[in-house]
């Protein structure tokens, strides 16, 4: 059953996506809002198919945490379902991704209709520097900011340095930071055919303003609530790494230490 559900959601993505992505290079004319809600009525779509042929279901916590204006939202990245989900669950908000996604025949043309930043990951430093530039855009347009700040996805119960590009981006914006913690690769698991069905959570923690804090201090608080949420709300993805003696991210003892006033 698993394998026909996914066979079909596969199909059925090939078959809306295409029409969505033609239609969506002919508003290149419309103002980015107008783009953005034309184009981005795709995410809801899918999500229907999702729930009702993948059976996957999710929850939202923490949703009085969204602040009322424009921010960057720091993500724990899994799959590609939290890339459609968050279109959902936050107001309209444009990606940090690799310019070569543009690329990619149909889906990709769609995408650089839509107001995003796009960056040259070969780049080095310039990368951060690009995402700067296009996010202090971005959030002037009045869009929110997604940045998946371990730079790839990641499988349940394991975590990578926390690159500091979307904290910056914040406190040069002035805009808070909104950390989420979710397990989408539980159920649906990095580059897998396969989808299983069940309940997704997703986080959202209290918004990390910038002011009195600098871009790196940021980046720890919110990489220390996003993977002590991961560990309280999904211990068993933990359990085998406790047992054999793993010990937490260096960042997250480094930010433990400074908030409980250690040197």
């Amino acid at each position: 059953m698993i394998v026909l559900r996914s066979l079909l959601f596969a199909i059925v993505l090939a078959i809306v996506t295409p029409p969505y992505a033609i239609f969506g290079m002919l508003t290149f004319p419309l103002p980015p809002h107008m783009r953005h809600r034309i184009i981005t009525s795709w995410a809801p779509l899918v999500m229907w198919f999702v729930r009702h042929l993948l059976g996957i279901r999710y929850r939202v916590l923490g949703s009085d945490n969204i602040p009322s204006g424009p921010a960057v939202i720091l993500s724990k990245h899994q799959s590609a379902w939290e890339t459609m989900a968050l279109q959902v669950i936050f107001p309209p908000l444009c990606f940090v991704l690799k310019r070569e996604l543009l690329k990619v025949p149909f889906f990709g043309w769609g995408l650089a209709q839509i107001p995003g930043i796009a960056i040259d990951r070969a780049a080095g430093k310039d990368a951060l520097t690009q995402v700067v530039e296009q996010g202090r855009a971005r959030l002037a347009e009045g869009f929110w900011v997604v940045v998946f700040p371990e730079g790839t996805r990641v499988a349940p119960g394991t975590t990578r340095r926390y690159k500091p590009g979307g904290a910056w981006l914040a406190q040069k914006a002035g805009v808070p930071v909104v950390p989420v913690a979710h397990n989408a690769g539980e159920f649906w698991r990095r580059n897998a055919f396969l989808k299983y069905p069940g309940e997704i959570t997703v986080s959202i923690g209290p918004a990390l303003g910038p002011e009195g804090l600098d871009a790196n201090e940021v980046n720890a608080r919110a990489q220390l609530w996003i993977e002590a949420e991961m560990h309280r709300l999904f211990p068993h993805h933990y359990a085998a790494g406790a047992k054999r003696g793993d010990q937490p991210d260096s960042g997250v003892v480094a930010a433990e230490r400074r908030g409980s006033g250690e040197s």
